[in-house]
């Protein structure tokens, strides 16, 4: 067997450019797999030389040992061309559309492509090798090739919320085999990848992060659909998980046996939170519905009549005229009149975190906290400047004066507040006018106290006289 000379100098020059391209690259990937076809190129030129030393030492027919040089040589270069031509060698990254998977399978299907035409001895070998291994393989090659579409398509990446048939879960890993994602409860979930291939893939992740929930609520007949609308749109206010933008929206879904089933649908910015976001949207919507006297029917199956007592008016304005004679602001108040301001307020009950008013807001009403606390917060840091105890109250300047809400007022816990309004004081204004004043007068010394406050936080605060705060409240009241 002849070896020319041109043979050592082909293999030299092709391991003189991988040298040359590994150098000049700044690229980790290219680096790594020019090693091999730096080795390849290496085993080739050994082989020549070994040859031409002691050629009866090989122990390889003529035939095949061109045909195993051939091959040594093709891969080697093969590798270098796929490797240097698909990857940036100025920038350390691998192509989105051509990945490592992607880029292994690309080298071995030319190698094997030219093995078939350079090994003459090796064809029928290789056919029926490869038969046997796709019998054999034919689950590892599915799961392979499906790997392959996955990482070349891109239907998700590592860290998507995605859901594939039954399986949903955080994008963990993505191997030639199988897709591992971590479920909600932290589970570790390996589908094989050719399941994936055959599923309807979701990717709750794309195109935009915000996804678009819904919780479904029945109320009664005898509640207006706008007025059920708006308060089920205040619940969605009071829930933190909720996103402003895009906005939510109710509709009104069907007709039901026994209620109006409506569907509050709201977007949030991580699907992974959605049972802890639909429990904070159910959980406001009770609070909302309680405050505006909307029934959540019962389910019916079997009616049972029963009379139920009824608590006795006057002995719940008994009650909270004496819960008014223990706040300050209603102490100077004869009995009478504090009944009489009893008979006219009405009872909410907020959830913990809820907003009872907000800072800005109009506002003709003051609260009265029965139970639980309110926590007074400045917009827009949402800086916490008092919590209300049972027994304080807040809102004074907006019922007396009508003046927007001047600071935000969420419950801690689940509060209930007494909410006493305008229209009460300008019917009490009209009989006991020195009583409003007497409030008013109460009020503006607060009020002189918290201007106090803020100026020791903001700077300079003007505090308004007693006389001009009077006026103001005689105007607004009309008394």
């Amino acid at each position: 067997m002849q070896h020319y000379p041109g043979h050592l100098i082909v293999g030299a020059i092709a391991f003189a450019a991988a040298l040359a391209v590994s150098s000049f690259t700044v690229n980790g990937h290219v680096k790594r797999k020019l090693r091999l076809s730096s080795g390849l190129f290496v085993a080739y030129l050994l082989l020549n030389a070994l040859v031409a030393a002691a050629p009866r030492a090989v122990p390889l027919d003529e035939v095949s040992l061109r045909s195993l040089e051939r091959l040594v040589l093709a891969a080697g270069i093969i590798n270098l061309l796929v490797i240097g031509l698909i990857n940036p060698l100025r920038d350390d990254r691998v192509p989105d559309r051509f990945p490592r998977i992607l880029q292994d399978f690309i080298v071995i299907g030319l190698v094997l492509l030219v093995a078939t035409f350079v090994s003459d001895t090796l064809v029928t070998t290789s056919a029926v090798s490869a038969v046997v291994l796709g019998f054999a393989l034919q689950d590892t090659l599915g799961n392979a090739f499906a790997g392959l579409a996955i990482q070349s398509e891109k239907p998700f990446h590592v860290g998507h919320w995605i859901k594939v048939g039954e399986f949903e879960g955080r994008v963990a890993e993505v191997t030639w085999r199988a897709t591992k994602l971590r479920t909600k409860t932290g589970n570790f979930v390996v589908v094989p990848n050719n399941i994936i291939s055959k599923e309807a893939i979701t990717n709750y992740s794309e195109p935009a992060a915000p996804t678009r929930i819904d919780v479904e609520v029945g109320a009664s007949y005898l509640s207006a659909p706008n007025v059920v609308k708006a308060a089920i749109a205040e619940a969605l206010a009071n829930a933190p998980r909720v996103l402003a933008g895009p906005p939510p929206d109710v509709i009104l879904l069907s007709f039901g046996d026994s209620a109006i089933n409506y569907r509050a649908r709201f977007w949030i910015d991580d699907y992974e939170r959605d049972e802890a976001a639909r429990d904070q949207v159910r959980t406001a919507i009770y609070y909302s519905f309680a405050r505006h006297g909307i029934d959540i029917p019962w389910p019916i199956q079997v009616q049972y009549t029963k009379d139920w007592p009824e608590a006795e008016a006057t002995a719940r304005y008994r009650e909270r005229e004496m819960f008014l004679g223990s706040v300050d602001l209603f102490a100077a108040l004869s009995p009478e009149q504090r009944r009489e301001i009893a008979a006219a307020t009405t009872s909410h009950m907020y959830g913990n975190g809820e907003a009872i008013v907000r800072q800005s807001e109009a506002g003709q009403s003051m609260y009265v906290v029965c139970s639980g606390a309110a926590v007074v917060l400045i917009e827009p840091e949402k800086r916490e400047v008092a919590t209300i105890q049972p027994g304080g109250y807040f809102g004074e300047m907006s019922l007396l004066t009508g003046e927007p809400r001047t600071a935000t007022v969420v419950a801690r816990g689940d509060t209930v507040v007494m909410e006493i309004t305008a229209q009460e004081f300008r019917h009490l204004g009209s009989t006991h006018p020195q009583a409003v004043e007497q409030i008013g007068l109460a009020a503006v010394a607060r009020r002189t106290e918290l201007d106090a406050a803020k100026k020791a936080a903001h700077g300079a605060a003007v505090a308004e006289a007693p006389a001009n705060f009077i006026a103001r409240m005689r105007r607004f009241l009309r008394f």
